[in-house]
């Protein structure tokens, strides 16, 4: 056995700040050697040799075996105990129940490598380290091991056995594959770092694992010794390299594992956790490694069956470990200890260097000022919100684009694209499917052969395969079936589709697909949680960027480092509240509003959204469509928008035509309808009319001439079906003269001018309606749905919506018993706009506070969305101007404006480059150029009867506006 001298403790014990090594001589130094000393002194034989121990529990046991951890407390004095299975609060009262046993504070410890949720319940699973070896930006990293010490911390953990710095250059490895960094000890030493920084700044040990290397072996160790044959060279490069590099960074621990490895161990099949060569000589000696020693679990196979029971202990302390984690029987390896200490095989130098060193461990980790778990709140604690804004990032940053041929990713040209996406793999891909419908149409195909995918896919252009295997743990299966590798090759074969390859799981997968060539792109998401499944929606359709790049080499054509970078299109994405600098519990107050709107019979149901810096973070659905409905509102029901109609349709058609010169603010009606030249109208300009300021009549009932003496549609006017002569479907069986529509803009021609300079009218856009059909030969629906909706990929806005969806998906907007008699549902609510076919300038329009949203977020972007550019920021800054606020008119140029008073249209709190509209069925909606916030409010308060006023007299729409502004914080959570 090789004779060792050891220095006094405290000259070499690890000491770190922020990863960096602190000067020796401290006023804590000595505080920890002065507690170390005080702690040892006392301590008899017995206690010191058990201090060496660390045993396994788990809090879903039964008392039986949970007693039997005390006993060996009590009678063992051992040093720690490793939690495994079992739930937070169960394992927090046994924490504190062990710890009233101990004489000294346990260190408690845990494999929680990607969280708790590797074995707790109820706890939060953050991705697994070949995820995070795809991010090129380190702090991310940081920020994961920060969070997973904090939760440990919560916990009572005072150490997490934690980062796995193994290099996995094996795709076979059945138990690191993606518990490792990657394959570049460089790219696993850098993640290790940071990984173990954040860790250690959050107040719990670090562990470096498994030394000398567990990542090139197809052996699981927890069943049998694998053998590692690489030469002394490579090992030093690339096996070793993480564990130097960690060691020169303040590492707290470091585990070894159970491994043959020939030219590091002269003896065969002799365990490297029991070599005195690995241990003592190339850790301790040769790396200078002055931290904690942990053994691997000595109940694994791979060392378990080396030696008769206690012996297997015995050596590893003999190899030079410090602390050994799970032996199979403490007592009798306690036993054989104590033989070896009366002999002298263990000197009293040695044994207090491993005891001291495991108490420096415990001052560090906060045991000399030990509090016990608070049980209060434990749960809310380790589930906050937090834990889903450090995902997000990190997913978001971990996506990586393997190959894109001809730039297909991020999808541009919606308009020209027909979407099929076909799942593989066994595991759930409802959020990805549905985070891709959000922005287009796409049809979800299945079959049961290659012939059926053929040719049900022959009619689309694009297809979105998704791979979806387990998210449960990083050892669940990840390959394709047969079935589907060949699937993959029939449907990318396609002539008339491009393909797009999405994997939600190991890299390693894409090994088994024969080639890629007729695979368009090929993005991997490394797991299938919900959310690497929005994440990766987002990235197809570039409302977020990628720059990730592969950890491994997953296949030939895509070696270590693979990785695309992708700009993002200025889609709108979708997150958390805090991540954009708002309070999830004050932007709560928006439920209590909303119902309290229900509750006082303002509406039947609604829709609410918020969004910020160009992600939504609140999208709700509330009530029903009726006040008798069985269903509940949806985010997919779409409501008769009214005059927001004006801001989402009509405005951005005048604005290009603007910009095309067809159209100037100061031309005039005669100019744009010649027939008005003797009108009072004449002279009524662009601008006056579209801010409200050019005394035109608030609005006109053209329905009531249409009449009978008894009030019904008269013959003369109406017919119950379609025929010559009778094209405009007013509602069901109910279809308007199609003359009536020269009747509408003479009678407008013969209006005179108001007295009030300032009235709000709908007048104006009857004859802008007029006035763009003419001048382009289309209808206003047309136009604006290839100009804007279609592009954007607006999937639920439409003029006419019965022509698009089931009846059941719209919101009916009032029981009509003065014009049409009938439940106005999927016919828009304005009589003017309903004699038009539908389709008016100012309503008409139908859509879900999703799309809405959209259009209010181009204009806030300076009218360019999703790599288009459909307006010039020129353009929207002029008509969000008030021309006439020297008048007292606050309104915009078709834009409303905040008020210019203490009363008006909004809460008062929004900037005066806010904009926005309101319409007569209950719609609003809102956006801030300041704060980058887009706010929609979607209801039905014209049902049952357009007599209830009660939204109107509320202020409800703009309290709700106040309560988002009161939820905004300084600085959103990172």
């Amino acid at each position: 056995m090789r004779i060792k001298f050891y220095f006094p403790l405290f000259l070499f014990l690890f000491f770190e700040v922020q990863g960096q090594k602190a000067p020796l001589i401290t006023s804590d130094s000595v505080a920890q050697s002065s507690w170390v000393e005080t702690q040892y002194r006392n301590m008899s034989l017995d206690e010191r040799i058990g201090q060496l121990f660390m045993v396994n529990v788990s809090s879903n046991q039964d008392k039986s075996s949970t007693d039997k951890i005390s006993s060996l407390i009590k009678e063992h004095h051992i040093g720690g105990v490793i939690f495994s299975k079992g739930g937070p609060k169960r394992q927090a009262k046994l924490t504190n129940k062990y710890q009233a046993d101990s004489k000294i504070p346990l260190l408690i410890g845990m494999d929680a490598e990607w969280g708790l949720a590797m074995r707790l319940d109820s706890t939060y699973a953050f991705p697994w380290n070949m995820t995070l070896g795809a991010i090129q930006d380190s702090t991310i990293v940081e920020k994961v091991g920060f969070q997973i010490g904090r939760h440990a911390k919560r916990l009572g953990v005072h150490i997490n056995f934690a980062p796995d710095i193994d290099v996995n250059n094996n795709p076979q490895n059945p138990i690191i594959g993606n518990r490792s960094f990657g394959e570049d000890p460089t790219n696993v030493t850098q993640k290790g770092i940071a990984f173990m920084k954040g860790m250690e700044k959050a107040g719990v040990l670090s562990c470096g694992k498994h030394f000398p290397g567990h990542g090139d072996t197809a052996t699981d160790s927890h069943k049998a010794l694998p053998i590692i044959t690489s030469t002394k060279e490579r090992l030093d490069s690339i096996e070793l390299y993480p564990f130097k590099k960690l060691i020169e960074n303040g590492i707290s621990t470091i585990m070894v594992a159970h491994l043959d490895v020939p030219n590091l161990e002269i003896r065969e099949g002799h365990p490297s956790s029991l070599s005195e060569d690995i241990v003592s000589g190339l850790l301790k000696d040769e790396l200078g490694f002055k931290g904690l020693v942990f053994t691997d679990a000595l109940n694994m196979k791979a060392v378990s069956q080396f030696a008769n029971e206690g012996e297997v202990e015995l050596e590893a302390f003999l190899a030079g470990n410090d602390m050994l984690l799970m032996p199979e029987n403490v007592v009798k390896a306690k036993e054989k200890l104590a033989e070896a200490y009366g002999t002298g095989t263990i000197t009293e130098e040695r044994l207090s260097i491993s005891v001291k060193k495991i108490l420096m461990a415990k001052y560090k980790a906060g045991l000399y000022n030990y509090e016990p778990v608070k049980l209060e709140n434990l749960n809310e604690d380790l589930n906050s919100l937090e834990n889903d804004i450090v995902y997000e990032e990190a997913i978001e940053n971990a996506i990586t684009i393997a190959k894109n041929n001809f730039s297909l990713l991020p999808i541009k040209k919606l308009e020209n694209k027909k979407i099929a996406y076909v799942k593989f793999g066994d595991d759930s891909s409802t959020i990805f499917y549905e985070t891709l419908s959000k922005y287009a149409k796409v049809t979800q195909i299945n079959a049961k052969d290659a012939a059926g995918y053929r040719k049900k896919l022959a009619d689309f252009n694009l297809v979105i395969i998704g791979m979806h295997k387990s998210n449960e743990s990083p050892w669940k299966g990840y390959k394709f079936s047969e079935n589907e590798l060949f699937w993959i090759q029939e449907v990318s074969r396609l002539r008339t589709s491009n393909t797009i390859l999405t994997l939600f799981a190991k890299p390693y997968a894409l090994l088994d697909v024969v080639n890629f060539k007729t695979i368009d792109a090929v993005a991997v998401a490394y797991q299938n949680s919900s959310i690497a499944q929005e994440k990766a929606a987002e990235a197809i359709f570039g409302a977020i960027g990628t720059n990730g790049k592969l950890p491994i080499s997953a296949h030939p054509e895509f070696p270590v480092h693979t990785g695309i970078e992708l700009k993002p299109l200025q889609r709108l994405g979708y997150s958390i509240p805090e991540r954009v600098g708002l309070n999830s519990t004050k932007l709560a107050m928006v439920d209590s509003l909303v119902q309290i709107g229900l509750d006082s019979l303002m509406f039947p149901g609604a829709q609410v959204l918020v969004a910020k810096k160009g992600k939504i973070v609140y999208n709700k659905g509330f009530g029903k469509p009726t006040y008798i409905s069985e269903e509940k509102i949806q985010d997919s029901h779409i409501y008769d928008l009214a005059s927001l109609t004006k801001i989402l349709s009509t405005l951005p058609l005048i604005m290009r035509m603007e910009e095309e010169n067809k159209i100037a603010l100061n031309d005039t009606f005669k100019e744009l309808i010649p027939e008005y030249e003797d009108s009072d109208l004449k002279d009524v300009t662009v601008l006056k009319a579209l801010s409200h300021y050019g005394r035109l009549p608030a609005w006109i009932a053209f329905y009531i001439s249409t009449l009978t003496k008894n009030r019904k549609p008269s013959s003369d006017f109406y017919r119950n079906a379609p025929m010559d002569g009778f094209s405009f479907k007013v509602a069901e069986n109910l279809y308007i003269t199609d003359a009536y529509k020269d009747s509408i803009y003479n009678r407008i021609g013969r209006q005179s001018l108001k007295s009030n300079r300032y009235r709000y009218s709908d007048v104006a856009y009857y004859v802008f309606k007029k006035y763009i059909e003419e001048t382009y030969g289309k209808s206003i629906d047309e136009l604006i749905n290839d100009f804007l909706y279609r592009p954007m990929g607006l999937q639920r806005t439409s003029f006419n919506p019965l022509n698009k969806f089931p009846k059941d998906e719209i919101v009916p907007s009032e029981e009509d018993k003065y014009f049409r008699y009938q439940t106005v549902q999927g016919y828009v609510h304005d009589m003017g706009a309903a004699m038009q076919g539908g389709v008016g300038g100012h309503a008409g329009l139908f859509s879900n506070a999703n799309d809405v949203a959209k259009i209010m977020q181009m204009y806030l972007q300076g009218g360019s969305y999703g790599g288009n550019r459909f307006l010039n920021e020129r353009t929207i800054k002029k008509f969000n101007t008030c021309y006439f606020c020297h008048k007292d008119v606050r309104r915009g140029v078709g834009f409303d404006k905040p008020q210019l008073k203490e009363k008006g249209p909004t809460c008062g709190c929004v900037s005066r480059k806010s904009f926005g509209h309101s319409g007569f069925t209950g719609t609003y909606t809102w956006a801030d150029p300041e704060e980058e916030l887009v706010y929609v409010f979607l209801s039905n308060r014209t049902y049952p009867s357009a007599t209830n006023r009660l939204l109107v007299k509320s202020g409800l729409r703009t309290r709700i506006q106040q309560a988002i502004y009161d939820s905004i914080i300084e600085e959103p959570l990172k």
